[in-house]
């Protein structure tokens, strides 16, 4: 956040300073420039009345030896030259080479011989090599007889430009680092909230209500944002409170008197007539006090599931050897077959509730509902980014893709029994739902849903797909794929990640 501010910030007071910084390095270097020709110009004037005294008089070696005497002080050659343009006074070898690469000379000398005071030659531009000839007529109007001529090399007063442009940016560059010594505490201190808000979000989304923001730091207004996100969550969280506790009340005190009703029907059996129609009312009433016991019990399990909102970190090798043997024991009491086939050393994000009880779920629906033969749970690691796909439980699905920053890890329980339609699998995951063909299984319609609503809470995603072929060839069975965040490994103290027990 500091550096998209200063991004903002800096760009802006970089156009201030240039708005200002640009016209007045152009006045600068018109000014040295300007100064370096009303000097030049003073000079040739003065040679200028000297050579027309000096050569009306025919006394010309004070003055030869004055324009000598200046190319070796200044570097600066000055000659006086007639109207045909041959050299009378001055250093006449240094005139000539200067004045052979000058290409306004003769513009400039022609100009002057005809007695205009011409304008200067050259660029101006301080990153321009061109010298500067300036010429003064010798004598007035008709009576012109020659010319003074310098050819000034700039490049001393150029590099005065480039000091003085350099001390102009250095300048300037000083209220931009006090911008970005001011900008960054403020922006810390304005942006600090608003950081914290975002964490709140973050935890809030992986199911954790009782996290508040800071309302004491940063501006007014973020103050009152912050207060009011407060505000919100109290009512959140009490909201939720409340229908934790109704779901599990009602449930805890309907259990009593249901409990006792079914007690009072089942007591009516030994009075029930063999050949009467008596009998099927009583099976019926006992059926239906069975499915309200469980619905009950599916209500309070997802009370308790629910009301532990934080997800964290698990190894899946713990996870599922607290839980295969016991896989394999049920699915071998119905002759189905258990297949595990789990790469060691995933870690992932366990939701509240426990991965466990979302796991024993799927299996209990593959044993319950699908009429499958077998039963087979896979996982894998999925990279996040463009072109990251490894298939789960696939080749090369294991703990070095694990290690790796971002994806998710897919946990899927498959089977080749009956399996749902593409048209329910939407359906399914909501709650009280149940395939026309599971009206006469036992169930509530509430398993799946509450696994949908935790594994979403912590981030993850459950969704249903096809399962295995079935061994007839009619199509395929029932698969739940629990989609969660991966979790990077710590690495040991040895560099290498510890080992983890394979699951069996």
């Amino acid at each position: 956040m500091h550096r998209r501010l200063l991004v903002v910030l800096v760009p802006l007071a970089v156009l201030l300073v240039s708005a200002l910084g640009v016209p007045l390095g152009v006045t600068v270097a018109e000014r040295e420039m300007q100064e370096t020709y009303v000097d030049r110009l003073n000079d040739v004037g003065r040679f200028a009345s000297l050579a027309e005294t000096a050569l009306s008089t025919g006394r010309t070696e004070a003055l030869q030896q004055e324009l000598t005497r200046y190319h070796e002080l200044y570097g600066i050659p000055v000659a006086v030259i007639d109207t045909s343009g041959a050299v009378l006074l001055g250093p006449a070898r240094a005139y000539r080479e200067t004045a052979r690469a000058e290409r306004a000379l003769p513009r400039i000398v022609t100009a002057a011989l005809a007695g205009a005071r011409p304008e200067p030659s050259g660029e101006w531009a301080p990153w321009d090599d061109s010298p500067l000839v300036v010429a003064e007529p010798v004598g007035r109007d008709s009576e012109v007889v020659g010319a003074v001529v310098t050819v000034s090399d700039l490049s001393k007063t150029r590099r005065r430009i480039l000091v003085r442009w350099a001390r102009l940016a250095g300048l300037g560059l000083l209220p931009l680092v006090a911008l970005v010594a001011v900008a960054w505490p403020v922006s810390a201190w304005v942006l600090r909230p608003v950081r914290e808000l975002d964490a709140a979000s973050s935890r809030i989304s992986q199911g954790d209500l009782t996290i508040r923001a800071d309302a004491e730091a940063g501006p007014v207004e973020l103050r009152r944002l912050a207060e009011s996100f407060n505000t919100m969550m109290d009512a959140v969280e009490n909201a939720v409170q409340r229908q934790r506790a109704f779901v599990s009340d009602a449930s805890h005190q309907l259990r009593n008197p249901l409990t006792s009703l079914r007690l009072a029907v089942e007591s009516l059996q030994p009075h029930l007539r063999a050949d009467g129609n008596g009998r099927q009312a009583y099976d019926v009433a006992v059926e239906e006090l069975k499915a309200m016991q469980r619905t009950l019990n599916s209500l309070q399990a997802s009370a308790r599931m629910e009301s532990i909102r934080t997800a964290s970190p698990v190894d899946l090798d713990a996870v599922l050897a607290t839980r295969v043997d016991r896989w394999r024991a049920l699915t071998a009491t119905v002759g189905q077959t258990l297949a595990v086939d789990v790469p060691p050393g995933l870690r992932l994000l366990e939701p509240s509730g426990g991965l466990g009880s979302i796991l024993d779920e799927l299996i209990s629906n593959a044993l319950r509902l699908s009429d499958a033969r077998v039963v087979e749970v896979a996982a894998g690691v999925v990279p996040s980014g463009p072109g990251a796909g490894a298939v789960p439980g696939g080749p090369g699905a294991g703990h070095d893709h694990a290690s790796a920053a971002g994806g998710v890890v897919t946990i899927t329980v498959r089977d080749d029994g009956q399996g749902i339609d593409a048209s329910e699998r939407a359906q399914a995951l909501r709650r009280f739902w149940r395939s026309p063909r599971h009206q006469n299984v036992p169930g509530t319609g509430l398993g799946l849903a509450i696994c949908a609503d935790l594994v979403g809470a912590a981030g993850g995603e459950l969704r249903l797909e096809e399962g295995l072929p079935r061994p007839d060839g009619s199509g395929h069975g029932f698969a739940a794929v629990v989609a969660l965040p991966v979790v990077p490994r710590e690495p040991s103290s040895s560099g290498a990640p510890a080992p983890a027990p394979s699951p069996g």
